[in-house]
């Protein structure tokens, strides 16, 4: 049991670090937008996100504090019904709440994509029927919590990748400007 409340502790003490991450995904995205950006669902990507983002740390809050108080008296917490009621509230605060917020999340900058083209037009396609999942899917599968950050993971790494051709290029040209 200990080995595992050690594995939970770390993962809460991770948690912020994946927080600050995400804030900065959120912000390569708008910047990669741009001009192009539309107030309504600038307003809806923005606030979905920082939405799924509260909700996450206040369900590791809860975690931590469920933690907390087995720690000092496991006998007392799992007796009282406090353990239950409390992974109950964690449970639906996340799996309701939060990866539901990211669904949203993803529908709107899936949107965003479709009508700014600034990611290419398969990206936004596909990124419709994984929020489908995130809001239907999370009750009928419970790893489906897992889409979003992977979701994240996969469009973070293809902006570098894009980014990284764009100054490739750009070094390129500037190499041919400088000779030619």
């Amino acid at each position: 049991m200990e080995e595992s409340a050690g594995s939970v502790t770390l993962a809460l003490s991770l948690l912020p670090f994946a927080g600050i991450a995400f804030l900065w995904f959120m912000g390569v995205v708008r910047d990669r937008i741009g001009l192009m950006e539309d107030q309504f669902f600038s307003t809806l990507f923005f606030g979905s996100g920082l939405l799924y983002l509260a909700m996450t740390f206040a369900t590791a809050a809860m975690a931590g504090g469920i933690m907390a108080v087995f720690s000092l008296n496991p006998e007392l917490l799992v007796n009282s019904g406090l353990y239950t009621f409390s992974r109950a509230i964690i449970h639906e605060f996340n799996n309701i709440f939060a990866i539901r917020m990211a669904g949203m999340h993803m529908i709107v900058l899936g949107t965003i994509w479709w009508r700014t083209e600034v990611m290419p037009r398969w990206v936004a396609l596909l990124t419709f029927p994984v929020a489908l999942i995130q809001l239907i899917g999370v009750q009928f599968f419970p790893w489906a919590i897992l889409i979003f950050p992977a979701w994240v993971f996969v469009i973070s790494a293809y902006i570098l990748i894009l980014n990284f051709r764009y100054q490739r290029q750009d070094v390129e040209m500037d190499g041919m400007t400088a000779e030619g």
